[in-house]
């Protein structure tokens, strides 16, 4: 579970500190992606995503760093595309993940994942570190704002 305080203004003038929170669950429920209920996301064999890496044209080593430049075009624009959206990275896009991998393999393989299990446990680890790298989740966030509280208003000149 993830807390927060979101702070609005009253009709005073006041400022009041709202709570946040969320979890896995209103992840899945706000963002609708349609991931299995499997707790844990992770669960790919081996054997299946380094199979699938071949049929996808991966020229690289098998157990080595995994480049999307090593694959065929189709693909690379596949991987470059689930990287940039998912992965919690700001930089090195060049390199994926074990966990963005496994994304790739179940959406060409047309398997459930359960993305958001995934973005919590970042955002979690992000902020037990002290840090506020959870941030780099903005439209999550907003989406989980904008769920929990329908009349705080929006200022369009606030970024």
């Amino acid at each position: 579970m993830i807390y927060s305080v979101v702070r609005k203004r009253d009709e005073n003038g006041q400022n009041v500190d709202l709570e946040l929170k969320f979890n896995v669950g209103d992840i899945i429920r706000v963002l609708e992606l349609g991931d299995s209920d499997d707790d844990d996301p992770t669960i790919i064999s081996e054997r299946i995503y380094k199979g699938l890496w071949c049929m996808m044209g991966f020229t690289g080593h098998i157990n080595g760093k995994m480049g999307k430049t090593m694959f065929c075009h189709s693909y690379k624009f596949l991987i470059h595309c689930v990287v940039h959206a998912l992965s919690h990275r700001k930089g090195a896009y060049d390199e994926t993940s074990d966990y963005i991998m496994n994304i790739i393999t179940c959406l060409v393989l047309n398997r459930p994942y359960n993305v958001s299990q995934v973005r919590f446990d970042y955002m979690t680890e992000n902020a037990k570190a002290g840090s506020k790298k959870y941030i780099m989740y903005p439209r999550f966030i907003q989406m989980m704002i904008d769920d929990q509280f329908k009349d705080l208003e929006k200022n369009d000149d606030d970024v």
